[in-house]
Order: C-alpha cells, then structure tokens, then sequence
C-alpha cells in the first residue's frame, strides 16, 4: 500500500511561508501543522508571528498556542504531537502541510529519528545551565560540545544554551552522541511520504522583509506582551530565551535602550535566517522555492512536483 503524502514547506523566518501553506491547504483540502519550536507556547504571539485567525481563513492549524511557557517541550514531544496530528488529519482523507523554519523538528519527522527517553541527571543540567548563564561559561559548554559531537554542533548557534547543553546531557546519560543515536534511530524508516520544500530569495529581499517585521511587531506591542509573560509566570521561562524575547527583556531590565533593542532582534533574526538557509540547503532532496514568484505558480510547483 502506498504511504500517505505530507507535504513540508520550510524555510527562512518572514520567508512567506504562513501565507503560502493556507493558499496551498484550501487547494488541496489540507491542514497545517506547525513545525516552529517558538509558536508552541501560549501567550508568545506576536514575537513568534502566530498566524491570526483571520490570517488561518478557515484552515485547521495543529500545535500552536498549546504548551506554557515555563514548561520544557522536547524535539521528542513534537514528534510524538506532530506524528498524532498527521495520523488524524490522514484519517479524515486531508492532506497533512507541516511548516515552519525549525530544522531539527522538521528534519526528527522526515527522517524518523527517535530520540529516547533518557533517564537525564537533574542535577547534571542544573550545573550545566548554571554555567551557561555566563557568556564565558557558554563558551566553554560549547567548546566541551565541539569535541564530544562536531557533527551536532555544526548546526548549532554558540549562543543556543538549551541545544549545547543538551549534546552534554544526552552523552552523559547514553555514553553515545546525539549523532550516533540519530544514526541508529533511522534505521526503522519514516511511516509517510514527507515531500519537501524550502522558500529561498534573495538574501537582501530576505533581510527587508525581516526588518519590516521587526517594525511591525514592535507596533504591534511585543514590549507590552513581553511584559505581561514576565508578570505571569514566576519561574522565568526558557521561552523566554527565545528570539525577540529576550532582548525586550535586555531592554526592561535597562541593559539596553529601545533602539538597540530593536536594532538586536533585526541582526539576530537575520544571522538566524542565514543558519536556517545553511541547515536546508544540506538536504539535497528539498526542492527549492522563489519566495517572491507568484504565490500561485507555487502552489501548482508543489502539486505537481508532489504529485496530488
């Protein structure tokens, strides 16, 4: 029996791809699943660019807006939602659309890498994420990371504490790198047919595009939204580590004034674009999509490159 189709539109943040998928989902009877490791959290909207209602038109959208923000939610807990939301949505004779630009999730579904459920060390990580509130700490934890699995890190900003300290986690607890547990967890194959697409444009299109959305989010009030996360949860949220959020904190806290906060969320948001863009193009089986073509003419380009 042939396996079920699902499609994945990738890509650069502010690339288009929210507005590409929900033109795609009402040609082909399709749903959305989110692949965005930021917009899984609840009341981060418009510092994680969550698609309105009135943006979704009327098109089912899975795991957004579901988990808090001082909870921890693993690459392994988004395959696990991820893999139940495609099931369901093949069960009702939909096609499954799985966007975002959060290569690890994406790359943990279209290669089926299973992480295990590791017996971690808590006392293990409190010392690692101690370390890693320094900047010299961090450095340090990065360059421990380095020789334990070059392959992992190589993906990996030096600024992302979550992702460096879990290289150090995973090898403690398994005696194994995250890449050779990645190797041997492929070996089962994948359940579905993932076809996949990536969004590319030109690089200074991309980085106007991005600065616009920086403005617009500022307009829209991610200093107010930011404010109120900080009222609301007591424990300070590892979201809150995320892009365009933790310079508002910077920003709050007076380390920094407004206009260098917003000029740190534009360069940060395009040195991200550009890690994202490298992390795709190492996938020789994406195809590849012009962001500023016509929004139709790429609609049919996956149709028929997908075969529906």
């Amino acid at each position: 029996m042939d396996k079920a189709k699902v499609i994945v539109i990738a890509g650069p943040t502010a690339s288009g791809k929210t507005s590409l998928s929900i033109e795609l989902a009402k040609k082909i009877n399709g749903e959305v699943i989110s692949s965005d490791s930021m917009q899984i959290y609840k009341d981060m909207t418009i510092g994680t660019a969550k698609p309105t209602l009135e943006e979704m038109d009327g098109i089912s959208h899975h795991l957004i807006d579901f988990v808090s923000p001082d909870s921890r939610y693993s690459v392994a807990d988004f395959k696990k939602d991820a893999e139940k939301a495609i099931d369901d949505i093949v069960s009702r004779g939909k096609v499954p659309i799985v966007v975002g630009g959060t290569g690890l999730y994406i790359d943990t579904l279209i290669y089926g890498i299973e992480y295990p459920e590791l017996d971690l060390d808590e006392e293990y990580r409190k010392e690692l994420m101690q370390k890693a509130e320094s900047e010299e700490g961090l450095a340090e934890l990065y360059e421990q990371a380095k020789k334990i699995d070059p392959q992992a890190i190589e993906k990996i900003s030096s600024s992302d504490k979550k992702r460096i300290t879990r290289i150090l986690e995973v090898y403690k607890a398994t005696g194994k790198t995250k890449t050779e547990l990645e190797k041997i967890s492929r070996i089962n194959g994948v359940k579905y047919d993932y076809r996949v697409f990536a969004i590319g444009m030109d690089r200074e299109k991309l980085y106007e595009r991005i600065n616009l959305r920086v403005d617009i989010m500022m307009k829209q009030g991610l200093v107010d939204e930011v404010k109120e996360l900080v009222k609301k949860y007591s424990k300070f949220p590892t979201a809150m580590q995320g892009l365009g959020y933790k310079e508002v904190v910077e920003f709050l806290n007076g380390d920094i004034t407004e206009q260098e906060m917003i000029d740190k969320i534009k360069q940060e948001s395009r040195r991200y674009a550009k890690r994202q863009l490298t992390w795709f193009r190492k996938n020789k089986e994406i195809i590849w999509i012009n962001g500023l073509e016509d929004k139709q003419k790429n609609i049919e380009l996956i149709i028929n490159e997908a075969e529906l």
